[in-house]
Parts: structure tokens; sequence; C-alpha cells
């Protein structure tokens, strides 16, 4: 009988096998050299030096620039539906912590890399899960992901997909959205209206069509940060969405919050948001208007506002494009700089990878110096521990924020 087949393999070039060494899990496309076995998109490979000594073994995704992510560097390991299921139940047990019913029912459950799960991210809303799956590997694996995913987590009647992120696009992926599976005989909830609860703020999301999986769960943390210095304050929420931080300084004590958004949906949610926590009738402008062009009208009006809280979108999904994003992050900080009355305080956010913190604070810096404001950080701000971050991969670390006196 003769000896089976090799695996695929990826050798790279002589040189470049420092970043898996320190197990950085991409292998980018002009580090290879050479790739053996043909394998298909999303097909296991093992990754070689360039004198044959394995480095990791990962998925292949030849439409990608990163080619592989490495989802294991030791030779023995098998990926597999075991390996799956295990590394599912490992990030669970690290949450599970954070998980209090009636107080917070809404949990990022697989945050990529900082999992070991590159190119896959799982959100638990209550009694429904929502995934994700953006890489080749993890689309190959789509039918084990789900049947170990509601293995795990028994409570759960539902995975829903909402794998429509430009990050698919590069893996040569069309966007899935939609049910995933069911538990059979569970009934199903209605997905565009997923009712959680987050540090006792009650709010519904909207699975099917609203941001990243529904929601952003990497800020609530700091919605009851911020909302925790509101009392008394008359607050601007800029980039509002469906109230995250409206409803935390409502809830702080705050006097009044102007809240801006330029999605008619997003503000319509909010509102929902305010009826479901017993809010209907609290002192809150809404505003449908282009954020940036809203904070000049405030300027030119001379509105002034105790806290001003900024939560923009990406503005940058690449290192090209993020000279272009810290130019509109200094504009906005700017324009909210000069709206704070004294003694007023700006949180400012960033959810751009490529904007790392450091800069950021640089671009705040020279916000506050252009409008001629003296600013202190009295506070920095990062994703909430149900987002880890590989020491391995510091570009896990992609939201950052100040708050600033002044």
């Amino acid at each position: 009988m003769s000896d089976p087949a090799p695996p695929p393999a990826v050798r790279l070039r002589p040189g470049r096998e420092a970043s898996l060494l320190r197990r950085h899990p991409w292998v980018f496309s002009g580090a290879i050299d050479a790739v053996s076995g043909d394998p298909a998109p999303g097909a296991v490979v093992d990754v070689r030096s360039a004198r044959g000594d394995f480095l990791a073994r990962g998925f292949w995704s030849p439409a990608s620039q990163i080619r592989v992510r490495a989802l294991s560097f030791d030779e023995s390991e098998r990926i597999d539906a075991f390996w799956l299921g295990g590394r599912l139940a490992a990030a669970w047990a690290l949450r599970a912590p954070l998980w209090a019913p009636g107080r917070r029912d809404a949990l990022r459950v697989v945050h990529g890399e900082g999992d070991g799960l590159p190119g896959l991210v799982v959100d638990r809303y209550a009694g429904v899960l929502c995934a994700q799956i953006l890489s080749a590997g993890f689309e190959r694996m789509r039918g084990e992901l789900a049947a170990q995913l509601l293995d795990l987590f028994p409570s759960v009647s539902a995975v829903y997909e909402r794998s429509d992120a430009p990050a698919r696009e590069r893996e040569g992926l069309a966007p899935r959205t939609g049910l995933l599976a069911a538990r059979p005989g569970a009934a199903l909830p209605d997905f565009s209206r997923v009712e959680v609860v987050l540090d006792g703020v009650r709010s519904a999301v909207d699975l099917a069509g609203g941001q990243k999986t529904g929601s952003y769960l990497d800020q609530a943390a700091n919605h009851a940060l911020v909302g925790a210095r509101a009392e008394g304050r008359e607050v601007l929420d800029a980039f509002c969405y469906d109230g995250g931080f409206t409803l935390a300084c409502l809830r702080g004590g705050a006097a009044r919050v102007t809240a801006v958004d330029a999605s008619a949906p997003a503000l319509g949610a909010l509102r929902a948001n305010l009826a479901l926590n017993g809010l209907a009738d609290a002192p809150v402008e809404t505003l449908r208007a282009d954020v940036f062009a809203q904070l000049r009208a405030f300027r030119d009006a001379r509105r002034s506002f105790d806290l001003i809280v900024l939560d923009p979108p990406k503005l940058a999904d690449s290192r090209v494009r993020a000279a272009k994003a810290c130019r509109a992050y200094k504009d906005a900080n700017l324009l909210a700089f000069k709206l704070l009355r004294p003694g007023g305080l700006l949180a400012t956010f960033s959810c751009s990878g490529a904007v790392d913190p450091a800069l950021f604070r640089t671009v705040v810096a020279e916000a506050a110096l252009d409008a001629g404001r003296d600013a202190r950080v009295v506070a920095e701000f990062r994703q909430g521990p149900d987002h880890p971050v590989s020491l391995a991969c510091p570009e896990g670390l992609y939201l950052k924020g100040l708050l600033c006196a002044v």
C-alpha cells in the first residue's frame, strides 16, 4: 500500500516566517513562495518555512490578500468539528461570568482572532445567536459550525446569519443573510426585533437589518461609563444609532439629550427603545441629519452642550484610507470642542482598526488645539471584555475612545 498523499502545503519565501513564529495568524500573499496539493478555497493547509519546517495550520483563501488564516501552531492538532467545538466552548467559558439574565443577556461569543477563530464572529442576543462567517474556511464548515453552536447553547432556539460585511467580498464570497439553523421544534422569534438587556437598559435588536450583527455590543460597557457622567448635563449624542448612549445618559440623570443620526430607521429604533424603557416622554430631541453638517449648524446657531458623544461608524477599513479618515475625525472633534461649554466633557470614539490609539489621540489633541480649547484626558475607552484581543494579533484592538474635559 502506498503512503497517503501529503496534505496541501504553503511554503514561505526565505525570511518570511517571523510573524508566524510570534503566532500572528495572518499569512499574506507576498510571503508565499509556492503552494502544493492544489487546495480548494477554504481548505486546511500546512504552512512551512522555506526550509520545510512546520509553522502553522490554517484555512486557505486564494481570493484574499490574507491567503492563510492560521488556526493552530501545533502540528499534531487536526482542524475538524471536534476542534471547532473545543474552541467555541473555550470562547464561551471566557464570557460566561459576564452573562447575567435580567441584567445582561447580550454578549459577543466569538471574536475572530481574539478567540483563535479568525474569520468568525458570533454574538448572542438572549435566546438567539447571530453569526458572521467572514472567511472561506468557515464557509466550508458552516454546517459543523451551526451544529456545534446549537449543541453548546441548549437554550438557544436558532442561529441567524449576517454574513454581509465587506470582509466577505474580499474573500471572494457572496453575501449571505437569513436563518442558518434552528433547533427542531423551537418557536422562532421575530429576527427584526429581539429584545435584550444591557446593564439594565432594554433594547430591541434588529438582527435582520441592523448594523453589524444587529447592535454595537462592543460599546455596551462604555454606554454605562459615559452615562455615569451625565447627571444634570445637556447632552449631544452624535451618530446616535439606536440610542445606546442616549438611554445611558438619561438613566444617569441627563437634563436633556439631542440625538442626531442620518438614518431614519435608526432614529425610529431609538424612539422605540425609549418607550421600551418607560422614557417615551423623556427630554430627548431626535434630529435626522448628516452629523458633520449638523455640527456646523449647531456652531453657527451658537448652540452649546455640557457632554458630547462622538461615535461615528468606521471611517477607514485599511491603512490606505487612514489619512482621509483622520481628517474627518479631526473635523468632527474640532467642531465638538467648539460646542462644549466650560467644564464640558467630550466622549469621542474611533472604531477604525487602521487608526491606532496613538494616532487617534494625536488627532483629538490637534482638534482641541485648533479649537482653542485646553483639554485633558480623564478616561480612556476600549471595546468590552467580550471582545478580547490576542497579544499576538494587536490588530484585534479596533475600538478606542477618550473622555476629554475642557
